[in-house]
């Protein structure tokens, strides 16, 4: 008997189980299909995708504990803290990070069924059109639904001709999982990924070198960000090879070698005990049956689709990864919930010009809006109001004085532009940016909004002063 639904959401990540959640709220019959196992130890499907399972969540836990640990080797007796040389015991540190994992997970069921929203483990492809609606094979089933939301995510893009077997070559899931602390440890690609995994496992003591094939560092953020976080990446120890090209890898049972090609076209050779793959990500269509019933892809293999997550197709939505725009678990979880409530018939919104970014390295980046050179670039007249930690108060109390709060104005009409930071808790305090973006704010909004003191948001309140040359404090 085939299974009838209003809504079916294809994929259980952060964009699909949020779509499913928010659809169900809205009083439609819902139900989302997943069928990657992940870790699950019974080889189940489990809920949370990529961020949940081998991605944001797992990745935070360990740089929590590798911050800790960091904290205790170098930090604490500078604050009269005498402990003796700190020891790490990897095996306590995965296994904090998976019970974490699990329950998150875990709580996504729990979720579903309190918005009586239908699990269908199995992998969900496109059958036919039936009616107004769409028949779709999950598992071993047929499924009808009116409405279809493609939520499959994307999974790591790997180097051409190189296996990975998530143990001497990684990706993003074997990097979560390395089981003691290398001595030396490569990384290909200098981007969010290999920022954060870098991080954790230098903490730990492991000698980390970076290979980037472009000739410039983290291209994607402000150019005072990039240039900043590298020079405080290397203070902390990573090692940086930028403009590179990589040639042949060899991978054995216990090291790996890396033949590459340095910025002055010399040839080099890079040996480590293990290597992680971090050149982006690619969307998840395999077996999507797309083509059959004639779902257009872009030329970079992602879903065509329009503004609202609509593709060429009536009924067939599409979000997250596997679209344009940033590849992002918040993004993903906001055009889910938009495309429910036009479902709906209600106006669900997604600004792209308002979604935060952030890679969480210590001290951490985080930025929205546009960069400098973005602004150069389009001709755009802007002042700069630009402040450092090193003048705040909070900063210096709790000892992480690295780093600055970038602002970004309109020359004419003072419209916020862009907030870039650098810093302690840049995480949060990009909140409070992307809310003024949001609102059309100004600089001076900020500026005349009263901040608490003590604390590091006063930083981005003096860099909006700062843009009409009158920061208070610096």
């Amino acid at each position: 008997m085939t299974k009838q639904f209003d809504i079916l959401v294809v994929g259980g990540g952060p964009g699909g189980y949020v779509a499913a959640i928010r659809a169900a709220q809205l009083g439609f019959k819902v139900a989302c299909c997943e069928s990657n196992p992940y870790a699950d130890p019974k080889g189940e499907p489990r809920l949370g995708g990529t961020c949940l399972n081998v991605g944001c969540i797992p990745s935070k836990a360990l740089l929590h504990t590798s911050h800790l640990f960091d904290e205790a080797a170098h930090a604490f007796a500078g604050q009269g803290i005498d402990i003796g040389a700190p020891k790490i015991d990897v095996a306590k540190m995965l296994a904090r990070k998976n019970g974490i994992v699990d329950q998150l997970t875990g709580g996504i069921k729990g979720l579903f069924k309190k918005n009586k929203v239908a699990f269908l483990p199995g992998h969900g492809a496109f059958l036919a059109k039936v009616g107004e609606g769409w028949k779709l094979k999950v598992g071993a089933e047929d499924v009808e639904a009116k409405h279809v939301i493609v939520a499959t995510g994307s999974k790591a893009r790997h180097l051409p001709g190189l296996t990975v077997d998530n143990k001497i070559v990684c990706d993003n899931v074997g990097a979560l999982d390395i089981d003691a602390v290398p001595k030396k440890l490569a990384i290909v690609g200098a981007g969010v990924i290999g920022l954060e995994m870098g991080s954790v496992w230098r903490r730990l003591g492991a000698e980390v070198t970076i290979l980037e094939a472009a000739p410039g560092f983290l291209g994607m953020a402000d150019i005072d960000i990039a240039r900043e976080a590298k020079k405080i990446l290397t203070k902390q120890g990573l090692v940086f090879q930028l403009g590179v090209k990589i040639g042949e890898v060899k991978a054995t049972k216990k090291a790996v070698s890396i033949a590459y090609t340095d910025q002055d076209g010399k040839p080099a050779q890079l040996d480590a005990e293990r290597l992680i793959v971090s050149i982006g990500r690619i969307p998840n269509i395999e077996g999507l049956n797309a083509g059959a019933v004639g779902l257009k892809l872009t030329e970079r293999g992602q879903i065509a689709v329009d503004a609202h997550c609509r593709t060429n197709l009536p009924g067939i939505w599409a979000i997250g990864d596997v679209v344009r725009g940033p590849m992002l678990a918040h993004k993903a979880m906001e055009e889910g919930v938009m495309v429910a409530e036009r479902i709906a018939g209600q106006a669900g919104h997604v600004n792209p010009e308002a979604i935060p970014n952030v890679i969480y390295t210590t001290p951490e980046i985080a930025w929205v809006g546009q960069t400098e050179q973005q602004l150069k670039d389009a001709n755009v007249a802007y002042k700069v109001g630009k402040v450092p930690f090193l003048a705040n108060g909070r900063a210096l109390g709790i000892g992480a004085p690295e780093g600055f709060v970038k602002v970004l104005a309109e020359a004419r009409t003072d419209r916020l532009l862009g907030v870039h930071i650098i810093g302690a808790g840049a995480s949060d305090l990009v909140a409070e940016a992307t809310v003024a973006l949001e609102f059309f704010a100004a600089s001076e909004d900020l500026a005349r909004i009263c901040h608490a003191h003590p604390t590091l948001s006063e930083v981005v309140h003096e860099a909006a002063l700062a843009c009409d040359k009158r920061a208070l404090h610096f």
